[in-house]
Order: C-alpha cells, then structure tokens, then sequence
C-alpha cells in the first residue's frame, strides 16, 4: 500500500538507483584487494558486473571534431574572444560537455569504466605498445609532473642533468634542488637550443642520473629534437634516463615513445590535447619504473610518490577502482572526449595539420617584417610561436587592442625579454577545424592591429 503514494513511472528508477547501489557498494566488504596501497587508509574496490547506466566503449572510429555536419552551427559555446595562446586553448563543444556530467561516484562502474579507457588511450597517443610502459592521470598541473618525476626517479645527492631552451629549464632545475638533487643546466641563447655535441661532452664529463629536455619551451617556442637526443643519451650514457618534458608538444608534435627510446613524457590536459586544466599526465617507461623500485630511499613527497599512485593507476586500467586521492569525474570524461577526438584520425593527420598551420603562421610574420624568437627552421614549434614586438609598438598597446577585436595573444614570459615579445598559440580544435576560422581570423586580426598601433610593415 505504501508504493501508491509514489508515481507508478518512478518505480523502474528507483529499482535502478537500488541496483546501482548494490553494484557499486555490495562487494566492498568482502572483496580482495589486488593491489597493496602504500596508505593505512586504502580500500580498493571491484564494481559490479552490470551497469545501470548506458555505455558506449570507446572506438577509434568515435566522430572526431572535423566531422561537423554541414550547415549546422559551429559552435554551441557562449561567444567569447578566441583563445589562441600557448595554452589553454579553445575545446571542442563534446568535451566541454563532458565537463558538465552529472556528479558520480569516482569508484562506480561507469566512471572506472572512463578512467581505465583514458589510461589505454594515452598508451595509443603517446606510441608505446610495451606492456611495462606505464600511464600516470594524477589531479594538477603540468608543474606537477616536475616533483613526480623528481620526486620518484631521482634521490637526495643524485646529479640531473637539465638542457634549458627557456624559462622551464629554470623551473624544472628549481624543483630538482627542492628534493636536494644537484642539476645542472646546459643553457643555450635565446631562441636557440642545447646543441647534441655540447651535450655529449657534458654526458662523458659527468654521470648523471636523468637528462630533462623541454620538448616546446613554452616561452620561447623553441622546439627540442628528441629522436636524436635520446640515441646521443644512449649510446653515450646508456644508464641515464631520458625525460621529456612534453607540457606544450603532447597533441601538436610527433612523439614516439617506444620508437626513441623515452623514458618518461610528462604533459598536462590544457594544450595540445584540447582540455580544460587540471590534469597531469605521465608515461613512463619499464626501465624508468625499475629504476623507481630500486630507489635506496623513500619518495620526498606523499602526494607525488609513485608508491601511492602505482597501484591506483594499474587497477584503474584494470577497470578495478582504487582510492588514494578523489580524481575530478568531470575533468577525467572530458579528457576521455579529448582523447577519442584525437585518435578517431591517424596522429601523422593530426601532426601534419599542425605544421601545415604553422608554416602558414610563420609565412605571414615574416610578410609582415616581423622576426621570431626561434630564428632557425628547426628550432620553430608547430603549436606557437613567439615573435618579437616591432621597434616602438609595446605589448599593452598591441594585446589589449587585439582583445577588443575578438582574439587573445600572450604576452611575453622569459624574464630576460619579456616585454619584448608576444605569444601566439595554434595547437588543438583551433587547427584540427579549419571551418571554425579562429586561424584566419587571428592572422587578419594581427595584421590590423599592427597597423592600428602605428606599425607600417
């Protein structure tokens, strides 16, 4: 009698949520742990076999960005400046969509579902089939990676050895003596990268324990040749480990993680792969976690050690949650959405528009008598560039006018130039979808803005 008080329709739902309660909670008090977590406060948990929520598996084949019907409306997103800065950049309307799922539980089936598929991606993204590869998805910011990676693969005393092709060669050395390890950087002028045989003495001067390379230098957008450093880094110092710093190259530039031999590439969600910030993201590599086991000491950090994260990332792949540290659902599914964009189309595609859009970025800069920061071809990064201001116009007069006509740059952020120069980032959706036109309307909007400040090219 008392279910009359309720409408007949809600009955199946509430059967539903009941189901779901009993799949995501039922097990939990007798279930074996598969993997030990390094926190008194742990509990692993197995989800239930049934969903009560519907599940699409990921497929390559999933519609990517550039498959918009045509005809329809571009974009469902409330009109904004267009953001074309080193990152963040534009996201697509699918993840941004993503970030407004409904609250859920980060160990029920459906969002474990999610955060074991987006591990396995990044092992097709990152080009690594070796099964002792391992993914990392940790809640932070690209800088995050830095303490893992010293936090983890390097001890008090050891000697790192970090090649500086702008201002993030000096944080990454700065976190490095945080942890009471010696680094010493291998400077190059600005615009310029560390040449390989300046490396090479300094590998066979001194034995270091890892070699860091910014892969883009976000601040000077000079691109680091990594196949090439990494063979040096092997045949010269075998036992040296080589790790990328892939911040602002991971979705824009070529990286083949196996195939060059890499020990870890550290990124964050907010620039190439097109998601709003927050997340850290780290491949490593078996010899990069065999060196971690065999640390002499403990990890100098909690939050950053492997020993808590490890497990919670190989059972989560295992579409076993674990709990360590609550993970953001939203920040997970939309990078979940990102991921699928990216491989529903083969990465040469996606890496070759990125330089087609560069070559045509770094055209009209020099037409308009404008120089970059990276002079050299080779040294010039496919996702930004940075190119300094023309004699007599400053960055408060240029960057504030350009705002005003729908389109943000950044300004510049190497402390020795900063006022000098400007950034402009072409990386994600804003290249992968020509119909958007944020390219187009960007180097218009360039051209005019000059001229409005007083620059004649």
């Amino acid at each position: 009698m008392q279910l009359e008080r309720f409408d007949r329709p809600k009955i199946p739902y509430l059967c539903n949520c009941i189901a779901y309660l009993r799949s995501t909670f039922g097990e939990h008090l007798d279930q074996r742990p598969v993997l030990e977590l390094n926190t008194p406060f742990s509990t692993e948990r197995l989800s239930g076999k049934q969903d009560d929520i519907d599940y699409t598996p990921w497929s390559r084949s999933a519609q990517g960005p550039e498959e918009s019907k045509e005809g329809s409306k571009m974009t469902n997103q409330p009109e904004h400046p267009t953001l074309l800065i080193p990152g963040p950049i534009e996201c697509h309307d699918e993840v941004l969509q993503a970030m407004s799922h409904y609250g859920e539980s980060h160990v029920g089936a459906p969002f474990v579902s999610i955060f074991g598929e987006a591990l396995s991606m990044l092992r097709n993204l990152f080009l690594t089939s070796d099964p002792s590869s391992q993914p990392f998805i940790v809640s932070g910011s690209g800088t995050l990676g830095w303490d893992l990676v010293a936090a983890n693969l390097a001890e008090r005393g050891d000697e790192v050895l970090v090649l500086h092709s702008g201002y993030f060669g000096d944080s990454f050395a700065d976190c490095f003596e945080t942890y009471g390890v010696s680094a010493t950087q291998l400077k190059a002028p600005i615009g310029d990268r560390p040449q390989l045989p300046d490396v090479e003495k300094a590998l066979k001067d001194k034995t270091y324990k890892l070699l860091t390379v910014t892969h883009v230098d976000t601040s000077t957008g000079v691109l680091s040749e990594i196949k090439a450093l990494s063979e040096l880094v092997h045949r010269v110092s075998p036992d040296t480990l080589v790790v990328v710093d892939g911040v602002c190259s991971v979705g824009s530039e070529e990286i083949r993680f196996d195939e060059w031999g890499i020990d870890v590439v550290l990124t964050a969600s907010q620039k190439g792969i097109g998601c709003p910030a927050g997340l850290c993201i780290m491949m490593c590599s078996g010899r990069a976690m065999e060196s971690f086991k065999n640390r002499k000491q403990p990890p100098a950090s909690y939050f950053a050690s492997f020993k808590n994260w490890l497990p919670i990332m190989q059972n989560y792949e295992a579409m076993k949650p674990s709990y360590f540290a609550t993970p953001s659902p939203q920040l997970i599914r939309a990078l979940h959405t990102a991921l699928t964009q990216i491989l529903s189309r083969p990465l040469s595609d996606r890496f070759a528009a990125h330089q087609k859009t560069s070559q045509r970025i770094k055209s009209v800069v020099t037409s308009l008598g404008l120089k970059q920061l990276a002079s050299k071809p080779e040294n010039q990064a496919n996702g930004m560039t940075a190119i300094y201001l023309p004699e007599g116009v400053k960055a408060p007069e240029l960057l504030p006018n350009l705002l005003k006509k729908g389109v943000i740059f950044a300004g510049g952020l190497h402390k020795e130039i900063a006022p000098k120069y400007f950034r402009i980032g072409h990386m994600g959706v804003s290249v992968t979808d020509p119909k958007r036109g944020d390219i187009d309307k960007a180097l218009e909007t360039l051209k005019s803005g000059l001229v409005e400040v007083g620059y004649k090219p």
